[in-house]
């Protein structure tokens, strides 16, 4: 195991180094010597994620309880495991922090995100760090059924299930957690199979004592009490976390063997799922959240977890046609999907039809201007962009695409303008590494090649690569030509990230 560790060294130098992330591979590795020891087969060649219902907020000294998400983050983001999406992100951070406000820790730390992931799972892990896989919210029928798995990891949070799990496992060694995490995480880059990732794992079997965790009954109803409380109280139907348990058998009754992986380790039994019902029951009917937002998130997610945008197209056509979701939004994801596909023509019919329905709604008219940018159409496209942009200040949405057709055939004016809208946006949105890249590329093109540089050194930054945002910058400072402020501002960049360094080391 130790050759085989040693021979990790450029992958395991992209994982922050901390006892906080080791702590989360624990998890990881916990998920995958399960599934083996279990005789089931990994379903997929990606990196697997951490089982629903672990959490720990007491396994954590307080400094790496504060470093935690932004590491694991980084983690995710060197992985490019993260969808981005400022739409989707947007709304599962809304809906989530929604039930946050609603439990008993609603002045804690939580961290949302969306993997790329088409498994159905989620989990939850240190420091209020919570996951959702985007298979899972492609499977839900409503929003009440992401919030209720949403709610259900919250409680797992609030109710310090896996600290209490974890609290007598910690002394399992460090580097063989990390050296086995890596072996996994080469094979999946590598796009290797499932079996290959399995024999991979199978020489860290011998931990499996230490990795298991298991969720207990116990645990299991008390989040599920906890959840549906929180669901009730901030309005959404306390009915949807029962409804995508039923879901999920449906889809392990569909699937054979291959069950979702939430099911592998957490079975849903029929007096779980009762009792869940009857508690839902004892909270009176009142009028309940029903957002058609989630289906135009859905939408955008089912287009960008595509394969091939002709899947996603043969599937809002046969929900237009079968009518068993609600047509707006099905409309707007065929749309999206016919321009990434080119049927430019398709796109059109579908456009017009949205806007003719609404026509000042600006998800409808940022789907115009793509429309326009993918035509060829580029002056269009920007103008459409611009009078959102001064409409929307401040949408994060709207800056992204705006900067993105600005460097879409970019003139050195272009360039400029670009570079000033999204310095303005990483001010507010500092670890947003796509628009960091594309700074980076707008102030090479408009002849600011320092700021060009300091943005580059960001994204190793941000990608958890502070060695080489280090070493950029200072390449930077031999520049003879600096000037006073241009040299002081990267001076004090250094100095920052080397006192971060520092304390990195001495974790």
């Amino acid at each position: 195991m130790n050759q085989k560790a040693n021979q990790l060294s450029p992958i395991l130098s992209r994982v922050p180094s901390s006892r906080a992330v080791v702590l989360f591979a624990w998890v990881v590795m916990g998920t995958w010597l399960s599934s083996i020891i279990s005789g089931h087969a990994i379903a997929q060649d990606s990196v697997q994620l951490p089982e629903m219902g672990s959490t720990t907020t007491r396994v954590l000294s307080p400094e790496e309880e504060r470093t935690f998400a932004r590491d694991i983050e980084r983690y995710f983001r060197a992985n490019r495991m993260l969808v981005e999406d400022p739409f989707i992100v947007d709304y599962i951070e809304d809906m989530s922090f929604r039930l946050v406000s609603y439990s008993t820790r609603n002045q804690a730390d939580f961290h949302f995100f969306v993997l790329k992931e088409p498994s159905i799972n989620a989990f939850a892990a240190p420091a209020g760090v919570i996951g959702l896989h985007s298979g899972l919210i492609l499977l839900a029928h409503d929003e009440a059924e992401v919030a209720g798995v949403v709610a259900h990891e919250i409680a797992h949070i609030t109710q310090d299930h896996l600290a209490r799990a974890m609290e007598n496992q910690q002394n399992t060694s460090m580097p063989t957690m990390l050296a086995t995490l890596g072996l996994a995480l080469a094979a999946g880059m590598a796009g290797g199979s499932s079996d290959a990732t399995g024999a991979i794992l199978m020489t860290g079997m011998g931990l499996s004592t230490q990795f298991q965790i298991n969720h207990t009954r116990q645990s299991e109803a008390e989040a599920d009490r906890v959840g549906i409380g929180l669901l009730a109280r901030s309005g959404h139907d306390p009915h949807g976390m029962t409804r995508f348990f039923e879901r999920l058998n449906l889809q392990s009754r569909s699937r054979g063997s291959g069950i979702p992986e939430y099911l592998r380790t957490h079975p849903l039994t029929a007096n779980r799922v009762a009792e869940a019902r009857a508690r839902a029951e004892q909270f009176a009917d009142h009028d309940r959240r029903d957002d058609d937002l989630f289906h135009y998130v859905q939408a955008r997610l089912r287009v960008l977890m595509s394969q091939r945008p002709e899947q996603a197209i043969e599937y809002f056509s046969l929900r237009l046609e079968a009518k068993d979701r609600p047509e707006w939004p099905m409309r707007y994801g065929l749309a999206m999907a016919a321009i990434e596909a080119r049927q430019m023509e398709l796109a059109r019919e579908q456009l017009d039809a949205l806007l003719n329905h609404a026509p000042s709604n600006q998800l409808y008219r940022l789907l115009e201007a793509d429309w326009q940018l993918a035509s060829g159409q580029v002056d269009q496209s920007l103008e459409i962009l611009a009078e959102l942009y001064h409409q929307y200040a401040g949408s994060q949405l709207v800056t992204v695409q705006y900067a993105k057709a600005l460097m879409h055939s970019p003139t050195e004016e272009r360039a400029l303008e670009a570079a000033a809208i999204l310095r303005q946006h990483l001010h507010e949105h500092p670890t947003d590494l796509n628009m960091t890249e594309l700074y980076a590329q707008a102030a090479a093109r408009a002849g600011d090649a320092v700021r060009a540089a300091e943005a580059q050194a960001e994204s190793y930054y941000i990608r958890g690569g502070i060695d080489q945002a280090i070493e950029q910058l200072e390449r930077v400072l031999d520049n003879e030509t600096l000037n006073y402020y241009q040299r002081s501002r990267i001076s004090a960049r250094v100095i920052q990230l080397r006192r971060e360094q520092v304390q990195l080391a001495r974790r």
